[in-house]
């Protein structure tokens, strides 16, 4: 597959596939760049992938924002409730580094949360209001006044360095997004099988192909990444 079409799939608003690595979770998850979720969208991601649905942030926002990492607030909070701490993510298998998971969140106008315009609504509008070019103050009042936690829709945050340190989806959809150039968190879903485990690659590349999907591999992501910062050393 072009990568140049896997780019140009996501500046469409076209969910595509992305596969990480043989020796991490061995997962295909179901990405598009969050501005562009619709109710199909998520209705997709819930009939034909079926995990969970995630929005991913980029490290250095969600840190100016004050969008904190979960494992650090629970943390931060097992002095009052100790199980907390010893419930800290210290041995997940596929990964050395915490936890990506951040809030969960919904939209205001939302009336569950959990219906696919409602989660199409809370993911679109947390891109749009987050990257919007004005001051930080006044994007934490917006963010605020447009959305409750918790809620339906899991926040993610990308490892402080994109794919420096950490590998994972958070990391590589995100990355995409970047590349694209468009605004730069993505919406995904893990594909899961129907033998009661993830999705084999082999069987979520005949899905690929019979929907007309792009997909592509963590390891071809990250090429591409380390070409593209060498003209954007910023991210």
């Amino acid at each position: 597959m072009e990568f140049e079409k896997i780019l140009e799939d996501i500046r469409n608003g076209k969910p595509i596939l992305v596969y990480d690595f043989d020796d991490r979770e061995r997962e295909c998850d179901l990405t598009v760049a969050s501005e562009f979720v619709t109710p199909a969208v998520i209705q997709q991601m819930r009939k034909d992938a079926g995990g969970l649905i995630c929005v991913t942030t980029p490290y250095k926002l969600a840190m100016d924002l004050g969008l904190p990492f979960m494992s650090d607030v629970y943390w931060d909070d097992a002095e009052k409730y100790p199980l907390l701490r010893a419930m800290a993510p210290t041995d997940i298998p596929y990964d050395r580094t915490k936890s990506s998971f951040g809030l969960t969140i919904n939209h205001r106008k939302t009336y569950t949360g959990i219906t696919d315009k409602d989660r199409a609504l809370t993911a679109s509008e947390y891109a749009k209001v987050i990257f919007q070019d004005k001051p930080l103050e006044d994007i934490r009042k917006d963010i605020g006044e447009n959305f409750r936690a918790p809620g339906h829709i899991h926040l993610l945050n990308t490892s402080e360095r994109i794919l420096e340190t950490r590998f994972g989806h958070t990391e590589l959809c995100t990355a995409l997004m970047y590349m694209a150039g468009v605004t730069p968190s993505a919406t995904i879903c893990e594909m899961m099988g129907d033998d009661f485990g993830s999705r084999p690659k082999a069987s979520v590349k005949e899905y690929a192909d019979a929907h007309g999907i792009s997909i592509i591999d963590g390891t071809e992501v990250i090429a591409k990444w380390k070409e593209f910062k060498t003209t954007h050393p910023e991210l």
